[in-house]
């Protein structure tokens, strides 16, 4: 049995964080990346490289996934899959990004904008807590955003 959990920030000793995974933002759709290896879709994302902070992780991971050139990124949650007696830790992102560039040659061979989490999921059990999640977090950003505008 899989599950998914979530914990503050800072809650989770740094060291176990092993993934950054970024729900990215482009002219108001969410991006989605496909594996080479693969037909279906996946949120932007990877393994922590050593002596790399979190951060710089998802950045970087966002940039080689993407193509992301000009973005905000901002840390949400660490989230946790446990299955069986194992837990892994990842910490998850919310990115809104202004501009693209041409996809860096990696494993990725596209990416789409969609308006909401396509159907054809790399990790069925796992990216919709993690898209439920930022969609709680992008509401609140929006009405923060907004209150910013009327200033």
């Amino acid at each position: 049995m899989l599950k998914v959990n979530f914990y503050e920030l800072n809650t989770v000793e740094d060291s176990k964080l092993q993934f950054a995974v970024i729900m990215a933002r482009y002219k108001d759709k969410w991006i989605f990346v496909r594996h080479k290896e693969r037909l279906t879709w996946e949120i932007p994302g990877g393994h922590r490289e050593e002596n790399e902070s979190i951060n710089f992780t998802a950045s970087r991971e966002l940039t080689e996934e993407t193509g992301a050139k000009n973005f905000i990124i901002i840390p949400v949650c660490i989230y946790s899959v446990a299955r069986d007696e194992t837990e892994s830790f990842g910490q998850l992102f919310y990115s809104d990004v202004e501009c693209l560039d041409e996809l860096p040659n990696s494993e990725i061979d596209e990416i789409k904008f969609f308006d909401t989490i396509p159907e054809s999921l790399t990790y069925p059990l796992i990216q919709p807590y993690l898209y439920k999640k930022i969609e709680e977090f992008y509401i609140l950003w929006e009405e923060y955003d907004d209150s910013k505008k009327r200033i």
